[in-house]
């Protein structure tokens, strides 16, 4: 906002007036911005499906083993307990931006650790549907950690970025050759400024909606509403 003010008083002090198609500007700024802003929301919803997915997976398996009889209570709270940290190690993990999996893949692994240990009380029809919603878990977790971990290209966000901070240089000199010297100067003011502002809150959204579980953005995803125990 700052620059563009700037540049226009410069524009105006200097008499530096010129015709550019603002349509070539438009192409090289607000179509990858737009692409952005499409991407980020795209991922944003797989990762509400790989939440939900997330959870229904927990949930089921700790279905199947607190229904299971032949366990005892202890063995039970043990299972819920992984489960739980399971679910609590994940959503800590995506909302801290956490790119390192290893703590999490330790708990998870204790899931395999206390079949194998209970093999003998676990039937094989209850162990083999318990791995497969447990696929589904993984599955979830490893789309999940992808989508925090690889978003947007930087390099393209650079790209928009600065043709964002360029762009007054050439937009505020032809809208004075359109509007005219003889006319209000707050009216190329205004427009210059308007414009950079819609430009700056696009990229801004684009930059917020990229990371969806800090709990910053208005509209971030609720991680509280996906852990086992909400």
């Amino acid at each position: 906002m700052i620059i563009s003010i700037v540049i226009t008083f410069l524009a105006f002090k200097f008499n530096i007036n010129f015709y550019v198609d603002l349509t070539m500007l438009s192409i090289a700024i607000i179509f990858p911005l737009v692409f952005t802003i499409r991407g980020s929301f795209r991922r944003r919803e797989k990762a509400l499906q790989h939440l939900s997915k997330f959870r229904s997976a927990l949930k089921t398996v700790q279905y199947f083993v607190m229904s299971n009889k032949e366990l005892s209570e202890e063995s039970k709270n043990e299972m819920t307990d992984i489960l739980i940290n399971i679910s609590e190690q994940t959503l800590d993990q995506l909302k801290n931006n956490d790119n390192t999996t290893k703590d999490l893949d330790e708990i998870i692994d204790k899931v395999l650790t206390f079949i194998v240990s209970n093999e003998q009380i676990i039937s094989k029809n209850l162990k083999d549907r318990t791995f497969r919603f447990m696929k589904d878990l993984h599955e979830s977790i490893e789309n999940l950690h992808a989508i925090n971990t690889h978003r947007t290209p930087i390099s393209l966000k650079a790209y928009c970025l600065v043709f964002i901070y360029i762009f007054p240089l050439i937009y505020a000199p032809t809208i004075i050759h359109d509007v005219g010297l003889e006319h209000n100067q707050g009216i190329t003011y205004f427009i210059v400024i308007l414009t950079e502002f819609i430009l700056i809150s696009l990229y801004n959204i684009q930059d917020q909606l990229e990371f969806p579980f800090d709990d910053i953005g208005l509209d971030d995803i609720n991680l509280d509403a996906f852990r086992l125990n909400r």
